[in-house]
């Protein structure tokens, strides 16, 4: 299957979506039913599964994603959505759940910059990049231990200058095989 069939798949599927009123059992509001905030991996495997294990449904909770469920920089989007969902849509509570078995798991720069090269990223950007003060290989690396990434994630969470005392922050690490949950950090705790 090629790109554009892709995208043309999506839409034709999507017009049927909406002109069967499909729509109208996932309604809600922005504000979480759950007041919670959720941090997690991109990986495939726990698009239905988190919410499933977490007995999740639609409007529950608000999920950010990215690879790895890393608060990588103190001020960058991730943290910004956690400050956001805190301030303005009512979530009481902070859940970093990452998952065994991560691609972000001991994932080394040296490969992905290679596969950069390969696909027609210029040395000389990266080279350029690092001029600039950019340490590509630390951005690119991934962590060497979940539990410990969790930790660090949720500490940042918690000790961030702008989040309100009083707001648990929990840190969980979930199995991507049976949705298994181990408890990390309880924020309830700290």
């Amino acid at each position: 299957m090629n790109n554009t069939s892709l995208l043309n798949d999506i839409l034709v599927h999507n017009q049927k979506f909406v002109e069967d009123h499909e729509y109208e059992k996932y309604e809600t509001t922005k504000f979480p039913n759950k007041k919670m905030v959720i941090l997690t991996c991109m990986d495939t495997r726990l698009l239905e599964l988190l919410p499933k294990a977490l007995n999740l449904g639609n409007g529950d909770a608000k999920i950010i994603k990215n690879a790895g469920a890393l608060v990588s920089h103190p001020f960058g989007s991730i943290m910004r959505s956690i400050l956001i969902a805190v301030y303005q849509l009512q979530a009481k509570e902070v859940m970093v759940i990452a998952h065994h078995d991560c691609g972000m798991s001991g994932l080394k720069a040296d490969p992905v910059i290679d596969s950069m090269i390969e696909r027609g990223i210029p040395e000389k950007t990266l080279d350029t990049l690092t001029y600039s003060g950019i340490d590509i290989k630390q951005w690119l690396h991934g962590f060497d231990n979940v539990t410990e990434s969790v930790s660090h994630s949720v500490d940042i969470i918690k000790n961030h200058p702008l989040m309100p005392e009083g707001v648990p922050v929990h840190g969980l690490v979930i199995d991507p095989k049976t949705g298994k949950l181990d408890l990390i950090v309880n924020g309830y705790e700290n």
